[in-house]
């Protein structure tokens, strides 16, 4: 298979394994958005990885493919696309992309669908589209825009420029920069402390920030206020609050 979920102490690692640089045609698209569905159902699933093995994450589409595609295919296909890297965007769970190599294009969009990214020193990341007369089709233009902010998201994009690990992380495209070996393991170590979290809040607390990032704040702020009060109905919510008087903060057991 060319993706693949493997499960590991409530961790779910979606796994590209397309050599030689997990190319993302469309059987890899499709399969994404089959995995994160099924990532999605899964209760032992509580965090995922999105992780491209050790030596590239994904260096981007398939261009011999599209290169075969005329404008009525891509006016089907890019559907499918976004929608295979909007499964992904809304798993509700953590999500932790762990990024070796090259991210470059659909690699760096499907990064940009995680919560979380932990690069490997040797990373490169970058929105080449424009180099081929395009422009990132797969969510680029809007889900870098909202991490990182028009200007920079602009500059990426306009120019097709790659930009290394550590200039990624001052642009805020990564969250934090480890040696190449240590990449896989520091981000099991981040979605398996999660996976021992109270799911629903969790689910809650991503739903509300990605909601109030899509609308104005006073929706944002109803969306919020909807989850906040919705949660005293769970046990997560008893057990939390009984373990704080009883035994003081950041004790409670949820799994």
């Amino acid at each position: 298979m060319t993706v693949t979920l493997e499960v590991r102490d409530n961790v779910g690692t979606i796994r590209l394994d397309r050599p030689p640089m997990n190319a993302l045609d469309v059987a890899v698209q499709d399969r994404l958005r089959e995995l994160a569905e099924e990532a999605t159902r899964r209760e032992d699933v509580r965090a995922v990885i999105l992780y491209g093995g050790e030596k590239v994450f994904a260096a981007g589409a398939d261009i011999k493919e599209m290169q075969a595609m005329d404008h009525t295919a891509m006016v089907v296909r890019s559907k499918a696309l976004q929608d295979s890297f909007t499964a992904v965007a809304r798993i509700p769970k953590p999500v932790v992309a762990a990024v070796t190599g090259y991210a470059l294009g659909g690699g760096c969009e499907l990064a940009l669908c995680a919560d979380f990214r932990i690069a490997a020193d040797n990373a490169k990341l970058g929105q080449p589209e424009i180099l081929l007369g395009l422009i990132p089709g797969a969510g680029g233009t809007q889900r870098l825009a909202r991490l990182i902010g028009p200007s920079r998201a602009k500059d990426l994009i306009f120019t097709g420029r790659m930009v290394k690990a550590e200039e990624a992380l001052t642009l805020g495209l990564v969250d934090r920069v480890v040696p190449a070996a240590e990449v896989y393991e520091q981000a099991h170590a981040w979605a398996a402390k999660l996976a021992k979290g109270p799911a629903l809040a969790l689910r809650a607390a991503k739903e509300s920030v990605d909601a109030g990032l899509e609308t104005d704040i006073d929706t944002g702020l109803t969306v919020e206020r909807n989850w906040f009060a919705g949660l005293f109905a769970t046990e997560d919510r008893e057990r939390g609050m009984r373990s704080f008087v009883e035994e003081g903060p950041g004790k409670a057991q949820f799994l």
